[in-house]
């Protein structure tokens, strides 16, 4: 793909940004869009990577939207480096940091949002109330701003990953959504910004949600079908680290994350776990061996 203009941009202010845009898009670029909320990790990197293997242009936005933290959350201490992060996007030949004020998302009279459906009811929805009419507007006002062709996502933050997919076809928005799979510390852990936050023995104590579900796979593999004998099973692993303390464990259809009470085809393990204070998520799709085509990915 070609890397026109060179160098990394870093802007501010959205009508710079869809200035400079429109020309690419005039000559025929493709733009890919990977939002993100500051902290890089290989897990963000990644989703940089799909986007420059697949577009002309990539722009990565740089935004912790307060509106998607609830009270008592970890918005005021969330890491922020933009040094740090622009250096890591320059590295890998992104186009264009866009990183937008508070101001700049949310001028003063700001009072439209976007509040997502059913999909969003459950799970985070009902442990975070707001945060996803948060994450679906902060989204919808970036493609605006953007314009982008192919807009980045990663699969660990699957729920979330859903609710855009579901408000980009409610609203005819033309972007394609594109999921990609969660990135993880060689000890299983899923790669996370708050992975910080833990202490080194909460750090180890984290290891207990990678390996309840790989757990759930295997049993699912050995022929276990039924999802409470799954969530019993994976709550009593996650049981073993001292300070765990569970706020949802859960086998779902993959497509509506309504729970399911056997395993008849592939389905989704989503959990919610504070490890010492620090809320922890992550999920995997368990396929029944017997299954030859998996249900279709949220892409």
């Amino acid at each position: 793909m070609s890397t026109e203009p060179t160098g990394t941009h870093i802007v501010s202010r959205s009508h710079e940004l869809r200035v400079a845009l429109k020309g690419l898009r005039k000559s025929g670029r493709t733009i890919g869009l990977v939002p993100t909320m500051r902290a890089l990790h290989e897990g963000h990197l990644s989703l940089v990577r799909a986007a420059r293997a697949e577009c002309d242009i990539v722009v990565v936005s740089i935004y912790v939207n307060p509106t998607q933290f609830g009270r008592g959350e970890d918005f005021d201490r969330y890491p922020r480096d933009l040094e740090a992060d622009t250096g890591y996007l320059s590295d890998l030949g992104v186009n264009w940091v866009f990183a937008p004020t508070d101001a700049e998302m949310y001028p003063a009279g700001f009072d439209t949002w976007v509040q997502p459906g059913r999909i969003a009811e459950r799970w985070e929805g009902e442990f975070r109330p707001g945060h996803f009419r948060g994450v679906a507007t902060v989204v919808l006002k970036l493609f605006s701003m953007v314009g982008p062709d192919r807009a980045y996502f990663g699969e660990k933050d699957y729920q979330q990953l859903l609710v855009i997919r579901r408000m980009t076809e409610d609203f005819n928005v033309p972007v394609t959504i594109c999921a990609c799979p969660t990135v993880r510390e060689p000890d299983g852990l899923a790669m996370s910004s708050r992975n910080a936050y833990l202490s080194p023995e909460h750090r180890r104590q984290a290891r207990v949600l990678s390996q309840s579900l790989c757990s759930a796979a295997e049993s699912v593999a050995s022929g276990e079908r039924s999802a409470k004998n799954l969530v019993t099973a994976m709550r009593s692993i996650i049981a073993t680290a001292a300070d765990a303390v569970i706020d949802y464990v859960a086998v779902v259809d993959p497509n509506t994350l309504e729970p399911v009470s056997s395993v008849t085809g592939p389905v989704q393990a989503l959990l919610a776990v504070r490890i010492g204070g620090v809320r922890l998520i992550d999920n995997l799709r368990l396929t029944p061996p017997e299954v030859s085509a998996p249900a279709p990915s949220p892409e």
